[in-house]
């Protein structure tokens, strides 16, 4: 067993699956240089990053510009980064995606387009369709992101309220060959998802946008309902021959993240219980089935024996109706917290990959034991935080918050909870 303290242990393994899909993994699915220009673009919490290691090691001359979430950049010599607000798009998205775009204007069937992308790219890249502005959008994104939709859902209607997503920046490139490297943030890794795919087919549709504004009761400005209602243009589909010039390269995932950390806790003497990488709900449904499952561990060793670690990832989502701060990660150990109610031995960690949970500075949070304890005496009872949604305040209180700054890569959420 290791000596490290359970708190100690939890932090190294958020550590090491972070690192186990760092932007460095696209040097392994670099095309070969082309007879003509290489552009680089791309968008996402990882896409400085990204193009830095990308342009170290690319042996010809290149140009581009990718644009990265506000805070995300670093230094890069031949290719420009911009950066953007997220997970609400703003003027500079917008700007962003016009650069993009200028960028592959009037290449050749000669010339090379690397696309980088990572989550968040989807905010990062707004181009807003044509009669929709950027207020519009704004209204839309927040009304998406506080009604539980998941990202699938959110994605449908960004697509068919922009120019560039949906496989539209794939057409505005061609003839040029394009090449995607992707990290991949989102449930079952599928590139329509991946930034809203905008260099992929797209097989949702406008009634899909449709359904998903009628499923949450969505109330939409007036010209962006009408877009969907109209059906200008369709996104291009699978099989679209003018996306023949495109491919993809998934470079990391959250299952490779797991995996790592699995390992590590292995070697580190805990038995582990892997999830999967496809959990998805409201984060306070899924603390109540972990917690479960982790008193049947503390009960009966079983299905795995202590000391344990339970491992799982996936992207669940909050449906706000409170007023508090925090993210789907702190909201998912507050209920954690309640569930478990102080039980020997159980210590978690939640955090999102990118190192920013929600909208505050923080990547998640750890519990432990005695969490409710300490919080009750200072004042504060984790059922009345979970039910404003106040888990940042919550745990920053405690001095619990975990703290990472960005990470410069993205495999969506990170939950480890160990039973010593």
């Amino acid at each position: 067993m290791s000596r490290l303290s359970p708190q100690q242990v939890l932090r190294r393994l958020f550590d090491v699956a972070v690192a186990s899909v760092k932007p460095e993994r696209l040097l392994d699915h670099l095309p070969p240089p082309p007879a003509g220009r290489t552009v680089v673009i791309g968008a996402g919490k990882a896409a400085a990053a990204m193009a830095r290691v990308l342009e170290q090691a690319w042996p010809g001359p290149l140009s581009g510009v990718v644009v990265t979430r506000y805070g995300h950049a670093v230094p890069t010599s031949r290719i420009t980064v911009l950066e953007a607000s997220h997970p609400v798009p703003d003027a500079a998205a917008c700007i962003a995606a016009q650069r993009v775009l200028d960028a592959v204007r009037g290449l050749s069937s000669d010339d090379l387009v690397i696309c980088l992308l990572s989550g968040g790219g989807s905010a990062l890249l707004s181009l807003p369709a044509e009669g929709i502005s950027l207020e519009d959008k704004q209204q839309v994104n927040r009304q998406l992101l506080a009604c539980g939709a998941g990202i699938d859902e959110i994605n449908a209607v960004r697509k068919h309220l922009s120019a560039i997503k949906g496989g539209r920046l794939a057409l505005a490139c061609a003839p040029a060959r394009l090449v995607t490297l992707a990290i991949s943030d989102v449930v079952g890794d599928d590139p329509a998802v991946i930034a809203s795919g905008p260099t992929v087919a797209d097989p949702s549709t406008y009634a899909d946008a449709r359904a998903v504004v009628a499923k949450y009761g969505l109330s939409l400005p007036p010209a962006a309902q009408a877009l969907l209602d109209a059906e200008p243009d369709e996104t291009p589909k699978p099989g679209d021959t003018r996306l023949a010039h495109a491919e993809y390269r998934l470079i990391a995932a959250p299952q490779i993240a797991l995996r790592a950390a699995e390992a590590e806790a292995r070697r580190l003497g805990y038995d582990v219980l892997l999830l999967g990488d496809s959990i998805e709900g409201e984060a306070r449904e899924v603390a109540k089935v972990h917690a479960g499952i982790a008193r049947q561990i503390a009960a009966h060793d079983l299905p795995v024996a202590r000391p344990a670690l339970i491992l799982s990832g996936g992207e669940t989502t909050v449906t706000l109706k409170g007023q508090g701060r925090g993210g789907r990660n702190g909201e998912f150990l507050l209920a954690l917290a309640v569930a478990l109610n102080g039980l020997p031995g159980a210590y978690a960690l939640a955090a999102d990959t990118d190192g920013i949970d929600g909208s505050e500075d923080n990547a998640g949070a750890l519990i432990a034991p005695d969490t409710l304890a300490r919080a009750l005496a200072l004042g504060l009872k984790a059922e009345d935080c979970l039910a404003d949604h106040e888990s940042y305040g919550f745990f920053s209180a405690l001095g619990d918050l975990l703290l990472t700054g960005p990470t410069h890569t993205n495999v969506n959420d990170f939950r480890a909870i160990l039973l010593c």
